[in-house]
């Protein structure tokens, strides 16, 4: 029986994303929702967009777009209006811009391709909404003007923190942006900065970064059944590295 699948930020940690494909027991006939970030932090980012270019030519996979992927392709495309090149390499940029130094031009060209056909958002048959980061338009994600907002915001994860537990949908009080999902899956903040080591839900929005780029897990989650499956923390994958920490 095929599964909907949603995973969190990778930020370079392809032997977490390959030990959590495993313990997943993931097939062709799963469906799989990357929801970005696949590069910044360990070092090999090529090997992950590698392995999400091969997953996506034998199954139903759906690649959304991170913040760190947008930055990664406008380096790759010498496009520096939008980067803070000291800040990228504060938060990851360096390990992706030193993986790449002996990657092919041939293999970057595919890459560059791979980055452009990312998604902002994906709204599934359940009127479940998968993005990496947010959105603020109170009639959601077809609305907000700003499409970088996708992938760069935090207030939605900070309203539902925010939000009274008891808040019903009809009260007044209740942020209307969330009233247009059934669920919203999203990365981007690390559960870990509220102490968390596995994806949190408030409100109806489910946070799937449980913190790779840093000391945390790579996490899979079937969308269904809410079964998660874990890797081991980041740095004892790479002990010789140090990710975003």
């Amino acid at each position: 029986m095929s599964r909907k699948l949603v995973v969190g930020d990778i930020h370079g940690g392809f032997m977490a994303l390959l030990e959590i494909l495993e313990k997943a027991g993931v097939t062709e006939k799963d469906q799989i929702i990357f929801l970005g970030d696949y590069v910044d932090g360990w070092s090999q980012s090529p090997e992950v967009i590698d392995l999400l270019i091969k997953l996506g030519q034998n199954q139903d996979c759906v690649f959304i777009r991170g913040n760190h992927d947008q930055l990664f392709l406008d380096w790759l495309e010498s496009n520096n209006e939008n980067i803070n090149e000291e800040m990228w390499f504060k938060h990851g940029g360096k390990a992706t811009v030193e993986a790449y130094k002996t990657i092919s031009i041939e293999k970057k060209r595919e890459h560059i391709q791979f980055l452009k056909s990312l998604r902002n958002y994906y709204l599934d048959e359940s009127n479940n909404l998968f993005v990496h980061a947010g959105f603020t338009n109170m009639h959601g994600v077809t609305h907000e003007y700003f499409q970088k907002t996708l992938y760069w915001d935090r207030t939605l994860w900070e309203t539902v923190l925010c939000m009274k537990e008891d808040l019903e949908e009809q009260s007044p009080f209740y942020p209307k942006r969330l009233t247009n999902y059934n669920e919203i899956y999203i990365g981007h903040t690390p559960v870990t900065r509220i102490g968390a080591s596995t994806p949190q839900k408030y409100a109806n929005v489910w946070n799937m970064d449980t913190g790779a780029a840093f000391k945390g897990a790579l996490t899979i989650m079937d969308i269904k059944t809410k079964e998660i499956w874990q890797s081991q923390p980041l740095p004892k994958l790479y002990p010789l590295e140090k990710g975003r920490n």
